[in-house]
């Protein structure tokens, strides 16, 4: 990259949309950093040996952002940011209104719609395997998993995302569009 601006890109979509092929590719492609919004409670899981499962991460997210505030996850998640050195940085995971809060006063951030739809979804999500019990869910509870509290308000919270991708195609066609996007930011 040409630009010694830091860039932060807030990737948003819905339930295997693609948000972990973006950033694996800005990683591989463009060394940037990344933070999921999934880490701080995947470790806090494993410290107390209990299944890391989406129910369980959704369950101690509710409980910490009830406790300690809405946007809990999303302050750490800008402090790691801004503590990066990296010129471009990925939060995997922005859901909620109170995500984009503190990220949106940054002008050096850019949040990124993933769009796929939900058929090619549940077949991505069953194929990763990523959490216990993920690999035997019927597209019936996939379609309840997409309705879960922590996933609500993705599509009114898109509505806000300033870049847009279409991951229905091929990884060709998502490197492209990733591609546009950068050269799109670095331009501007």
């Amino acid at each position: 990259m040409a630009s010694k601006r830091k860039i932060i890109l807030g990737l948003i979509g819905q339930l295997a949309a693609g948000k972990g092929t973006v950033t694996n590719y800005l990683k591989k492609n463009h060394l940037a950093v990344s933070f999921r919004y999934s880490d701080p409670l995947r470790k806090t899981l494993e410290i107390f040996d209990l299944d890391i499962s989406r129910d369980n991460m959704q369950t101690l997210s509710t409980i910490l952002r009830h406790n300690f505030g809405e946007n809990l996850l999303a302050k750490a998640m800008l402090k790691q940011g801004n503590n990066s050195d990296a010129e471009i940085v990925v939060i995997d995971g922005i859901r909620r209104f109170t995500d984009i809060e503190n990220f949106s006063s940054l002008e050096n951030f850019y949040l990124v719609y993933i769009s796929t739809d939900q058929e090619i979804r549940y077949k991505r999500y069953i194929l990763r395997n990523e959490n216990i019990g993920d690999d035997s869910m019927t597209f019936e509870e996939f379609v309840k998993k997409d309705q879960a509290e922590a996933d609500r308000q993705v599509p009114e919270v898109a509505k806000k995302a300033n870049l847009k991708i279409d991951n229905n195609g091929s990884l060709e066609e998502l490197y492209e569009q990733i591609a546009d996007i950068l050269a799109k930011i670095v331009k501007n």
